[in-house]
């Protein structure tokens, strides 16, 4: 038995309108890093599609940054807590941990010789710390400042240099080690969001919610110059980042704008109009040997292209928030994911893009395809939406209304579709109701068309599984119901209409043979917690299950003693959706956003 898994899809970073979002840079110019949940992603600058993860966060990971070395991450969290980590192994050792500041750490900051180290952010006593790396021992003292740290930076060369930013308005310059307050810089006039000095140690930059940047001597701390005149940009400036020789640099701003300046001249030479739309404001950036990143509110990363600033050369496009469904299907041959709200993947090469128009309103909860080559989705938003995979464009036209909240969606041939929701069944055929079911006397949870569009089979709270006859368009109570240990959770037809297998809260998987009156086949047993999603392998011999203990069984419809287990499937996050590429390509996804492909050889 071999198993290999390939990542297709790592969560974006998770944004917020109007916070900064801090991204680090590898020293040795390979990777960057961010943040999502209490997760550090860190992904190759050249083919992020390679990643690793770094999980050991109690609570929400605000900023990571490399020490100079490139030997060790520093990650900081909601808590205050600062984790130090090795880079150099896959199990990410954790060397230090310090708990410096009483409130969130918003940024992070290292001297040239990866042994002392800033923190700021919110606090009670204080909004900011500087210290030994390896004893946290205090080498300074960053008071100054009458609100919240939002960013720190010190020069990368003797004498040392430190200066802050701050939701005072206000920065603040230091001298050190030890590293004492010097005076404050009192230029702009609202929130200033980020502070870096150059890598050259001459000058360091300030940038504001005021939409104005200031350049300082970095030695005396004096003002220098302002970057544009009266306004850098038309919108508060969140992130700045210089180029490798200190020549330029680039800003990211809330006007959906980056721009980059010759700071000799103090213009700017090009401007990046990333969009229009709201989330396209530009909340972080890095500048890394050649390469140009910036986040958008979406968390969309856009690589940029200083000869070509009309549109980023690379958009890594995908989810930052849980994922709750996906499902697989086969356009002109090729196999691709269909995951969440909008989005899509190429299965072999791992290119994604979204649906263009406006989709769901909500969490989408379920998906499956029809013969029709459309995807058919059910959302909190109380609608079912049928899009057509060949324009992966939503249409308003072919969006169905539902009395009450869908919490389950189902396909079979003929233009079948059946929505169980809260209370009430609807039976669907070419995007129209054809019949309801309502006044149930038992709690419906999710329902399974047979393949060849005859029979509904719809689970519930109770541990039984109903079957109702479609004949013509109305679903008739055949009388039959299937039992269960447990509330049904999941459950799905074999895709040659052989078998039902389905779920339940109690942790057990039971298969039934459809042509001997839905006979028990097997049980299987083997999840510690709730399985919440299965998925049939084309081949009608195996299924997929997944659940709260993270784990992922195959199992072997004739034997319930043969299964392959993944466990630790999505690290620290229960498995929400399955789908099978072919035979032997399992995809799974979770509530940590992120897709991944499993080769299995039985």
């Amino acid at each position: 038995m071999l198993i290999n898994c390939i990542l297709i899809s790592y969560f974006l970073p998770q944004m917020e309108r109007g916070v900064a979002k801090v991204i680090g840079g590898d020293p040795k110019g390979n990777n960057f890093l961010y943040t999502n949940g209490k997760c550090v992603i860190i992904r190759n600058i050249e083919n992020p599609a390679i990643a690793d993860i770094y999980t050991e966060h109690a609570h929400t990971a605000t900023v990571a940054k490399y020490a100079p070395s490139g030997f060790y991450i520093a990650s900081g969290d909601a808590s205050g807590k600062i984790r130090i980590w090795d880079t150099t192994q896959k199990e990410h050792i954790l060397k230090y941990e310090y708990t410096p500041i009483s409130g969130k750490v918003k940024d992070i900051a290292w001297t040239e010789d990866s042994k002392r180290m800033a923190v700021v952010g919110d606090g009670r006593e204080k909004f900011g710390a500087v210290f030994l790396w390896d004893t946290g021992s205090s080498v300074g003292d960053l008071h100054g400042h009458a609100k919240s740290i939002n960013s720190v930076d010190i020069k990368q060369a003797r004498p040392y240099r430190l200066a802050t930013a701050s939701d005072d308005t206000c920065g603040s310059f230091f001298k050190g080690p030890p590293f004492k307050f010097e005076f404050t810089l009192r230029d702009h006039s609202q929130f200033v969001n980020c502070v870096r000095f150059s890598p050259d140690g001459k000058v360091f930059v300030t940038a504001g919610a005021d939409g104005q940047m200031f350049l300082y001597d970095a030695n005396d701390g004096k003002l220098v110059s302002s970057l544009g005149g009266e306004k850098a940009h038309k919108g508060g400036i969140y992130a700045v980042s210089w180029s490798p020789d200190g020549s330029q640099l680039i800003s990211a701003s809330g006007d959906k704008t980056v721009k980059l300046w010759d700071v000799g001249a103090g213009t700017a030479v090009t401007t990046f109009n990333l969009g229009a739309d709201v989330t396209d404001q530009q909340l972080g950036c890095l500048w890394q040997n050649d390469h140009l990143l910036t986040i958008s509110l979406s968390g969309y990363i856009n690589y940029l292209d200083k000869n070509s600033p009309d549109r980023p050369i690379r958009t890594i496009k995908g989810h930052s928030k849980s994922i709750q469904c996906l499902t697989v299907h086969k356009k002109d041959g090729r196999p691709y994911i269909y995951s969440g709200t909008s989005h899509y993947w190429d299965a072999e090469t791992g290119e994604n893009d979204c649906f263009s128009g406006k989709g769901h309103s909500n969490q989408v909860s379920k998906m499956a395809t029809d013969d029709a080559n459309e995807l058919v989705t059910c959302s909190m938003d109380d609608t079912l939406r049928y899009t057509n995979l060949d324009k992966t464009e939503y249409s308003a036209s072919h969006v169905v209304k539902m009395d009450f909240q869908p919490k389950s969606v189902s396909t079979a041939a003929g233009g079948l579709s059946l929505a169980v929701c809260i209370g009430q069944i609807v039976l669907l055929k070419d995007k129209k109701k054809v019949f309801t079911l309502d006044n149930l006397d038992y709690e419906a949870e999710v329902g399974a068309l047979h393949p060849g569009g005859t029979v509904a089979a719809v689970g519930g709270a109770d541990g039984g599984i109903r079957l109702y006859a479609i004949q013509g368009n109305s679903l008739k109570d055949e009388g039959q119901t299937l039992k269960a240990a447990g509330a049904i959770t999941d459950m799905a037809y074999s895709n040659d209409g052989a078998y039902l297998a389905a779920i339940d809260d109690k942790k057990v998987a039971t298969a039934f043979t459809v042509a001997d009156n839905y006979s028990v086949k097997n049980e299987y047993h083997g999840h510690h917690a709730k399985p919440v999603t299965l998925a049939w392998s084309p081949d009608n011999e195996h299924f997929a299950t997944g659940g709260m203990d993270m784990i992922v069984f195959i199992w072997t419809i004739d034997d319930s003693d043969k299964r392959i287990k993944l466990p630790d499937t999505h690290r620290l996050h229960h498995v929400s959706g399955l789908a099978w590429v072919d035979e032997h390509t399992l995809v799974t996804t979770s509530h940590d956003a992120s897709i991944k492909q499993w080769t299995i050889k039985y």
